[in-house]
């Protein structure tokens, strides 16, 4: 197995002047996943290079096991620091496609036109497609192989409402995740309780609600990768 991880390269939290980028549990977490069950990971961001920490995802109440485990590992922190540029990786080059979030994908992935066309081939291919949090942000503006909007009348989930008002970021993002799921065609579900673990698999597309849930998208995106 050999799965792509793509991750922001934005690190400004809108006019705020604090910084955002991609949220560490969401990485660390579907990362071990992967290579704990075998797979090669390959990581990539639009620029390239060490993508940028949200800096509230490194705070001590913020951690886990996996977090943890990825700052004791001198290795897969050199793997991170060196990210592929998105212009240099294909689809047709891996299995599987997963999306860490952070705030940071709202603002560069959600319109990324490479980032679009890399899902868009994952889609034709029939490969599975994962992404977490605010990363469901990246399926804006993808369309299926029918031109219609890939989420329509598709089963996904992502970071709610009023999960983005409890961090008090509402006024702040460019868009909600959630409305903009709806918007898009897609057919929303959430945890009964904020901050709960929830994952939604239609078909080949696997979304996470939030942090929580990002270990067991990794889980999901496997499972169908096996029943492959």
């Amino acid at each position: 197995m050999k799965i792509l991880m793509v991750l922001t390269s934005h690190d400004t939290l809108g006019d705020t002047g604090k910084k955002t980028g991609f949220w560490l549990e969401e990485f660390a977490a579907p990362f071990y996943t992967f290579r704990d069950a075998g797979a090669e990971v390959v990581l990539a961001s639009p620029k390239g290079g060490l993508p940028p920490l949200d800096p509230k995802s490194d705070d001590p109440d913020a951690q886990t096991e996996a977090t943890r485990r990825f700052k004791a590992d001198e290795a897969a922190r050199a793997l991170l620091s060196a990210t592929r540029k998105l212009s240099e990786v294909k689809a047709g080059d891996f299995d599987a496609v997963f999306y860490p979030g952070g705030h940071g994908p709202l603002w560069d992935l959600a319109d990324d036109p490479q980032s679009i066309a890399l899902i868009e081939g994952f889609t034709a291919a029939d490969k599975p497609i994962a992404a977490v949090c605010h990363a469901p942000a990246v399926f804006r503006h993808v369309r299926s192989s029918t031109g219609e909007p890939l989420l329509s009348g598709r089963k996904v989930t992502g970071f709610s409402n009023s999960e983005e008002e409890a961090v008090g970021l509402t006024g702040v993002v460019p868009f909600l995740v959630e409305d903009m799921l709806v918007a898009t065609g897609g057919r929303y579900e959430r945890a009964a309780a904020d901050w709960h673990p929830y994952v939604v698999v239609d078909a080949k597309l696997v979304t996470g609600q939030n942090p929580a849930s990002s270990a067991p998208a990794a889980d999901a995106l496997l499972a169908l990768l096996r029943a492959a």
